[in-house]
């Protein structure tokens, strides 16, 4: 396994280099201009916005840009904000903790939601608990998360005032009121987006134990004397797990859009809404940062997918 996952990690540097250089470029060729307000100000002389853009180079090609940007990014230098007058890998740093703890929250949900309800769904199928799991979870990913968040926000904010819809990151109060005021205002963004992988999980889940609970082991491991809960948890479920974690792999680029929304509808200070804020300011250095740092996610949780195969089922050998 060590020398697959070496080379699996030796291939991610040529793929992140290409990822970098379409979105480079792509970023490039796009209309704009990250000092169009100086360009319209009167205030500001014409040498200095030309310094500036000499500065920055601006105006040199683009092959010549990118070299300077990747050098800089290996070096650990990200670039400067145009907007925000700060480093940009001291925006991401700063913003990037609460987008992990949302996201893995999240993720940590819909699996807690989906292994049971799903499997449950399959031992009994076409139960009356099929059939409403089975409603909830189509109605659950049918529905945008923008749209779930507009209801969680006037259900549990305005009717019933439980839970403040605005994610604040300067928190005053101390020892448990600050942990417990954090988990309140992380409780809404973190179920819209649980839930919303959740429903979609459980329908998979559901197929996957169907398909597996039919096989000749199964019932070859109920004839040896196991109990009904221990073939489905211990035998029908870990072998289910597989295609499961291939969806899951699949669907990480959704998750990632999906957290883009949600900060924005609950003003959650993470990577989502910075990136909304650096799309309108037109701060280039921030967008590229921002989606390549995604890209790297990506790819990066990929390679653990692929490394949890081979723990969900001992016949998968790494060579």
């Amino acid at each position: 396994m060590s020398k697959y996952l070496l080379r699996r990690l030796l291939i991610l540097i040529p793929v992140l280099a290409g990822i970098s250089l379409i979105l480079f470029t792509i970023l490039a060729m796009a209309p704009g201009d990250p000092f169009e307000e100086l360009a319209t100000n009167p205030n500001v002389p014409a040498e200095v916005r030309m310094n500036l853009r000499a500065k920055f180079g601006i105006d040199d090609p683009i092959g010549v840009r990118y070299i300077r940007w990747f050098s800089s990014m290996m070096r650990g230098d990200w670039g400067f904000s145009f907007a925000s007058r700060v480093n940009v890998d001291t925006l991401i740093l700063q913003r990037l903790p609460t987008t992990l703890i949302v996201l893995g929250s999240a993720q940590l949900l819909a699996i807690l939601v989906a292994l049971p309800i799903g499997t449950m769904s399959a031992v009994r199928p076409y139960s009356i608990f099929d059939q409403i799991a089975t409603t909830l979870a189509f109605i659950g990913f049918s529905l945008p998360t923008f749209f779930t968040g507009l209801l969680f926000i006037l259900l549990f904010s305005v009717y019933l005032d439980w839970l403040p819809f605005i994610y604040r990151a300067d928190i005053s109060a101390t020892g448990w009121r600050f942990y417990w005021e954090h988990l309140r205002q992380a409780i809404m963004p973190v179920a819209v987006l649980g839930l919303f992988q959740g429903a979609a999980l459980t329908r998979f889940v559901r197929s996957a134990v169907l398909d597996v609970i039919r096989l000749d082991y199964i019932n070859t491991a109920r004839a040896k004397g196991l109990s009904e809960q221990v073939t489905i948890a211990k035998h029908a479920v870990r072998n289910a797990l597989i295609p499961v974690v291939t969806l899951m792999a699949l669907q990480i680029p959704t998750i990632f859009t999906g957290a883009v929304i949600t900060e924005q509808i609950f003003r959650v200070p993470g990577i989502g809404s910075l990136l909304i804020s650096a799309i309108l300011a037109n701060d280039t250095p921030v967008i590229m940062a921002i989606t390549f740092v995604f890209s790297c996610l990506v790819v990066t949780l990929n390679l653990v997918a692929d490394m949890l195969y081979g723990w969900l089922d001992p016949r998968i050998s790494y060579r």
